[in-house]
């Protein structure tokens, strides 16, 4: 590529139809893994390199430090946009782009999702470079996938006529068929709708404000009052919040005249659902994928998954078999695009397993419920290097046991560093802090008694409210 391509990752979605290793408090772009890394960091290295400028990842501010975290983890440096609240892709995208557009209207923005699967790199990053002249032409250039069977979880892309370089025109998007119109699409040359694009910013500020105005208005407002958040550009509320919700697709793909399409074939997948996960996995002679702790008996074609409690499946086919701390589910493995539905169920009865994992990610680590009962709560705590909670109070006394590393506590005025084995008692609304001041995490084991009441923080190193 001779012109560098500036990747703008769209990072901010739930996919509950992976329930329940995804879930809101940590969706499935950071927790579903094919081979060794999240489908994330796979999105992130799949355009680092040569002929691609530094990424822009647009998220929801709940995800900053697991974003950061896995950057880290693969040693990528990015740059951050935080959401407010979600508006779907239509504003996120705008925002974006008005950000990459303070260096270079005319830079080519790459979007693409971060939870997608691509199996052969070089193909994607052939298309790339494949639609780049269309791209410095003023077109919205989407990539269309050539289908290998009538798939109806997807959106439909016509071409038509051809253009710069290898882009055709578009002839019509169209919305998921049933199988009787998606095998008519397939025979009639027709692409799968894969939702990753590329355009300037110029043309995507362009195009947004031809088709909605005021929404381009609140945006861009947003973005040029975004604050600086130890290096995360936090997009303004109040303005962002004045964008309609919309999709990119129904806000300007498919309204737009300078819509083309570059046909890809890469082994791209969506991942929308367990049945897709298993058919891009590494599976055994007998077609099944297993993860963590799994013992499979005259079993076929199962996906089986567990995070910890050894799991068993015994004379079965054609399953999903998902076991977290928290919530099991069982599955035939094609009806898994139903899930959704279990988690539409448990929101109504007001469950906190249809999103929230047992794990809580913060700034500075994470934790998580290992038992509990009406008035108590045992957590396992683990605090990065140099890692510090806020220091704070609450309405629930604590005892704190040391597991591994040095811990700095502070309790009140008293300031002391705990070792393995050793222990602080916290009592109800003392001020308290826990840090990391080594090199190595450190992990201990937290018994709460008492009411769960919100803790009031009077300091804290990440400036959270």
């Amino acid at each position: 590529m001779t012109i560098p391509v500036r990747p703008l990752i769209l990072c901010g979605g739930a996919g509950t139809r992976l329930w329940p290793m995804s879930r809101d408090s940590f969706p499935k772009q950071f927790a579903l893994r094919v081979g060794d890394r999240s489908i994330f960091q796979q999105t992130i290295l799949r355009v680092t390199g040569p002929g691609f400028g530094r990424p822009l990842i647009i998220s929801n501010q709940a995800y900053r430090f697991i974003v950061e975290k896995q950057l880290a983890e693969i040693d990528v440096e990015a740059d951050l946009v935080l959401e407010p609240m979600r508006r779907d892709t239509g504003p996120a995208i705008v925002a974006a782009a008005a950000v990459a557009g303070r260096l270079d209207l005319d830079c080519p923005l790459l979007v693409v999702a971060s939870d997608h699967v691509v199996r052969d790199t070089e193909a994607f990053r052939a298309a790339v470079l494949a639609g780049l002249p269309a791209v410095l032409a003023g077109r919205l250039v989407t990539f269309g996938i050539m289908p290998t069977h009538p798939a109806t979880e997807y959106g439909y892309i016509q071409p038509a006529e051809d253009l710069e370089g290898e882009a055709r025109a578009v002839a019509k998007f169209v919305e998921k068929p049933d199988v009787e119109r998606a095998m008519r699409y397939v025979l009639e040359g027709f692409l799968w709708n894969s939702g990753n694009f590329m355009a300037t910013a110029r043309t995507l500020v362009e195009e947004y404000a031809t088709f909605v105005p005021d929404s381009v208005k609140a945006v861009l407002l947003a973005a040029d009052l975004a604050g600086n958040a130890s290096g995360a550009f936090v997009l303004d509320a109040e303005h962002y919040g004045r964008a309609e919700q919309q999709s990119i697709d129904y806000a300007v793909m498919e309204r737009t005249s300078r819509a083309a399409v570059v046909s890809l074939s890469c082994g791209w997948s969506d991942v929308g659902n367990w049945d897709l996960l298993w058919s891009v996995s590494e599976q055994d002679k007998e077609g099944n994928v297993s993860q963590g702790q799994v013992i499979l008996s005259d079993a076929h074609r199962c996906f089986v998954s567990t995070d910890g409690p050894l799991t068993s499946v015994l004379g079965v086919d054609d399953l999903v078999v998902i076991v977290n701390r928290d919530a099991i589910l069982v599955a035939d493995r094609a009806r898994s695009r139903e899930v959704k539905q279990i988690v539409e169920g448990l929101r109504r009865d007001g469950r906190q397993e249809a999103d929230t994992h047992p794990r809580v990610y913060g700034p500075w680590g994470w934790q998580q419920v290992m038992d509990q009962g009406d008035d108590f709560q045992v957590k396992r705590i683990v605090v990065n290097a140099k890692g510090q909670l806020a220091l704070q109070s609450h309405g629930r006394a604590e005892h704190w046991v040391v597991v591994s590393g040095t811990a700095r506590v502070t309790v009140g005025k008293k300031v002391r560093l705990l070792t393995p084995n050793q222990h602080a008692h916290i009592p109800v609304g003392a001020l308290h802090r826990l840090e990391n001041p080594g090199t190595i995490p450190v992990e201990l084991v937290a018994v709460q008694h008492g009411r769960a009441d919100g803790a009031v923080r009077a300091e804290d190193a990440y400036r959270r409210i």
